[in-house]
This record gives C-alpha cells, sequence and structure tokens, in this order.
C-alpha cells in the first residue's frame, strides 16, 4: 500500500511540476502559447512538445 501512495504523490508532484515549467517558458518566451494555439500554429505545438517532453526528463531525473 506504501507503494502505491508513493506513486499518487510522485505522479501528482510530477503534472504540478509540468503546469510550473510550461507557465515558466510561456513566461520567459516572447510568444503567447495559448493565443498561438488559438490560431492553430503547428510550430508552437511542436515548440511545447519538445517542452513538455524536456521537463518530463528533468523530473524524471530528480525524484530517481
Amino acid at each position: 500500500m506504501n507503494q502505491v501512495l508513493e506513486t499518487i504523490i510522485y505522479g501528482f508532484m510530477s503534472i504540478l511540476l509540468m503546469f510550473a515549467g510550461y507557465k515558466f517558458f510561456d513566461w520567459i518566451t516572447p510568444y503567447d502559447f495559448t493565443e498561438e494555439i488559438k490560431e492553430k500554429n503547428p510550430a508552437i505545438g511542436a515548440v511545447i512538445a519538445g517542452i513538455f517532453i524536456a521537463v518530463a526528463i528533468i523530473i524524471k531525473a530528480a525524484i530517481i
């Protein structure tokens, strides 16, 4: 049961950190990601996907 609780906690922390990482990159870049997505800009979609992958790799390395 302890392992299940740890998995839930780490999962929740990872989701929060992914959101924080997305907001941080949205803040430091000159583009408004939300507006660009509404305009259906595929390049911004690729950038956001790259941000999520990079932040996930960093979070995984930090948790392990």
